[in-house]
């Protein structure tokens, strides 16, 4: 039961409230800065000293440009004079220069069992060489079946002798591990 002015309702009263908006801009600019001095640099990097909100703001109006907050923990906070559209354009640029040069690594796996004919066991190998070509890392798995878990020895022979038979273009990046039913090795690209 909600309770208005006096008034009773048979329903709960729900009130909402307005969220400030909050923007995605990681610096303030000319009018969001409410400091009351400031450390100023100019456009070409030079000190201007302490000075006060106004005085920076009428500074920055006056040749045309922005006042950035660009060290807002400083004491007092530190802003520049700048270009700030030019700024954050040449700042998204080296974003997306630095994303082009990261490299993503994917594992890619190929499963062998314990009585792989020779055939088979050669385009599961020129599959990883392929994989490993491209810069990624290969997950070689024996799942052991039934019995053959009695004889782990056999499908830890036929990981070891992929692993050697791939040396040219991998290393062994984790040593086989025996999980459950699972024999596991990751191999590595070798670093040209």
């Amino acid at each position: 039961m909600g309770y208005l002015c006096g008034e009773s309702f048979d329903f709960p009263l729900i009130l909402f409230l307005e969220v400030p908006h909050i923007s995605k801009q990681e610096h303030l600019i000319n009018e969001e800065i409410t400091v009351a001095q400031v450390r100023l640099v100019g456009e070409d990097g030079e000190q201007l000293g302490i000075v006060p909100i106004d005085e920076a703001q009428n500074l920055s109006i006056d040749k045309g440009l922005d006042l950035v907050m660009i060290a807002p923990k400083a004491e007092p906070p530190v802003c520049r004079i700048m270009d700030y559209g030019k700024f954050r354009f040449e700042q998204e640029k080296r974003e997306k220069e630095a994303k082009k040069k990261q490299q993503v690594v994917e594992v890619k796996e190929i499963q062998l069992s314990c009585n792989i004919g020779e055939h088979d066991f050669q385009t599961k190998l020129n599959h990883a060489f392929r994989f490993l070509k491209e810069g990624n890392k290969v997950k070689v798995c024996v799942r052991f079946k039934g019995r053959e878990m009695r004889h782990t020895e056999l499908g830890m022979d036929i990981v070891m002798r992929f692993a050697e038979a791939a040396s040219e273009y991998a290393q062994i990046d984790k040593k086989p591990v025996l999980e459950g039913r699972n024999l596991t090795l990751f191999l590595a690209p070798v670093k040209q």
